[in-house]
């Protein structure tokens, strides 16, 4: 296994624990559900509220980080913000808005940097502006740094609001065109496989739970081995590189690996996203798998 801790200036977090979490985007300071953060805080809770602009709660914290289907909670607001703001990764060229929307998600995944960085070697190995798909896409971050990095990118997700906010990103990134799609991600991938098509890269970033536009439902569990068998069937067998995002809790790489082998018939790496404390207390926030 691999570790690798993102750096980001306008990215804090400022300290864990209980369930929550407290970091910093930008200028603003929010505190948020983890279910990861298992050990206590180590600053108080005065500390806290008086450091945060806001704070998310929900009933049920012990859904995936990434599972938006629970809804039930809201924010409470401590000090003036604003309804949306923005964030820069230079190194990459991206510029993000960022909204505090009502299942508790900003609109960005700061652990994926390494992942970003990923996506941008090997387009830039492959050269010749190649094909990548985007699935589960969310807000746009990968598909941005895919296009900028000279990538012709397929940016699907089954939420149109979701692919509205990937396309402002796209704009306030200024980067390159790219193609939306508003599908379901399993469908999408076994008719392209009827059609013979062919991809570079796959970039596949499932929820541990889901809904695609037409009601279609996900469980990771359940659909992710056919979905990486689909595509692996439309991955360029010479030269492409696939990369599978694994938030459920309880799910290890090496399962990620496992499937790479048997539907790519070649070995993957695995490894940690892990977003350094402040406070010392470093938080794992996804598993990855690289072929």
């Amino acid at each position: 296994m691999i570790e690798e801790k993102i750096n980001w200036p306008e990215y804090e977090l400022l300290d864990s624990g209980n369930f929550e979490k407290l970091e910093r985007f930008g200028k603003y300071i929010l505190i948020r559900p983890e279910p990861q953060a298992l050990w206590p805080k180590q600053l108080n809770a005065n500390e806290w509220q008086s450091l945060a602009h806001g704070r998310f709660e929900r009933d049920n914290t012990k859904k995936s980080h990434r599972d938006s289907t629970n809804e039930n909670g809201g924010w409470q607001f401590y000090k003036p913000m604003p309804k949306q703001w923005e964030i820069s990764y230079a190194p990459l060229g991206l510029k993000l808005k960022l909204s505090c929307t009502s299942f508790g998600h900003l609109g960005v995944f700061v652990e994926q940097i390494s992942n970003w960085h990923f996506i941008d070697e090997q387009i830039k190995r492959i050269g010749n502006r190649p094909k990548v798909l985007n699935l589960f896409a969310y807000t746009g971050a990968a598909s941005i740094v895919a296009a900028n990095a000279g990538a012709d990118v397929t940016h699907l997700d089954a939420v149109k609001n979701v692919v509205t906010w990937a396309n402002e990103n796209k704009q306030l990134s200024n980067a390159p065109d790219i193609r939306w799609l508003v599908e379901d991600a399993l469908k999408y991938v076994k008719r392209q496989a009827n059609k013979g098509a062919i991809f570079q890269g796959i970039i596949i970033d499932p929820p541990a739970y889901g809904r695609g536009p037409t009601g279609e439902k996900w469980i990771l569990e359940e659909n992710l081995n056919e979905l990486v068998q689909y595509c692996a069937a439309i991955s360029d067998p010479k030269n492409s590189f696939v990369l599978l995002n694994l938030y459920s809790m309880g799910l290890s790489g090496t399962i990620g690996c496992n499937l790479i082998k048997a539907h790519y018939k070649k070995e993957a790496t695995w490894g940690e996203c892990i977003v350094p404390g402040k406070n010392g207390f470093d938080l794992p926030l996804c598993t990855w798998v690289r072929g």
